[in-house]
Formats: C-alpha cells, sequence, structure tokens
C-alpha cells in the first residue's frame, strides 16, 4: 500500500466514524510505517489537531491488525515524558502496557499511560480510531525497543 492510499482509507476510516476533516487535514494525514516498509503489519496514520509546549491531541487511524510497536516516551529535560490517555472512537484496539499487561479498548473506553512506560497497540480484525490526548508529543525523542526502527 502506498502513502497516498493509505492516507485516503485513513480518511474514508475517519468519515465513517463521523469524525470531519477539512480538507486540508485529510491533505496532511502522516503515515508512519518507522522505516520498517511494512505498513501493512507496522505502522499507523495520524491526524495531529494541535500540539503545543503543553498538549497535544491526535487521531490514530490503524488498519486490522495494524500495529504501532513497543516504545516509551522518555523525560526531555525537566519535563518527565509525554503522558498520554487514548479513547478508542471505533473498532477495536488492544494495548499492552508494562505493569499492566494487555487491556482492550473498544468505543468508550480508554486508558492513560504515565510518561517513560514501555507499550504497544494493535488494531481488532475491523481496524481502529483511537483519539490521544498528551502532553506535548516529541515523536522525535520516542525510545523504540526495536533498534531497526525511525521515526
Amino acid at each position: 500500500m502506498t502513502e497516498a492510499e493509505a492516507r485516503t482509507r485513513a480518511a474514508a476510516m475517519l468519515a465513517d466514524a463521523g469524525i470531519v476533516l477539512t480538507p486540508a487535514e485529510q491533505e496532511q494525514i502522516e503515515v508512519a510505517d518507522f522505516g520498517l516498509g511494512r505498513l501493512d503489519e507496522i505502522g499507523l496514520q495520524l491526524v495531529v489537531y494541535v500540539n503545543t509546549e503543553r498538549v497535544c491531541a491526535k487521531e490514530l487511524v490503524l488498519f486490522a491488525g495494524q500495529m504501532c510497536p513497543e516504545h516509551r516516551h522518555p523525560p526531555v529535560g525537566d519535563d518527565p515524558g509525554k503522558e498520554e490517555t487514548f479513547r478508542c472512537r471505533s473498532g477495536s484496539v488492544v494495548l499492552w502496557v508494562d505493569g499492566h499487561g494487555e487491556v482492550e479498548l473498544r468505543p468508550g473506553d480508554q486508558f492513560t499511560i504515565p510518561p517513560h512506560t514501555l507499550h504497544w497497540f494493535r488494531a481488532g480484525d475491523e481496524g481502529a480510531i483511537v483519539s490521544e490526548f498528551s502532553t506535548r508529543s516529541r515523536d522525535e525523542t520516542d525510545v523504540f525497543s526495536d533498534p531497526r526502527i525511525v521515526r
């Protein structure tokens, strides 16, 4: 699947879930394959609404079985690292969080991940849309367990 195909597919999933994007937002859907070139298996599509020094809000779109690999959000300077709350909007997602194990999220379920905590997530058979509400996002500082991953 190409980035353009993934972007189109993600926009359609968001529209089907009743999440309205402007044409500019649709064009700016980020497609992350983590440098592995296996987007169908490992990757996700993102819409970033806001990312300031204090707060971040995103939509994470995962196709059926697609996974965001294990990682953590480490401290940066005086910041303890990103704290994020995932809220499932459609489909289902299995979230694994160190110290909590696997948690399945279905529409309306949410879970907060503390800063600097290992976690990964994978969409169910129907895919998933997850809203992320967090402190500032610094994707470039994320630490992945797989050293081949590039963000």
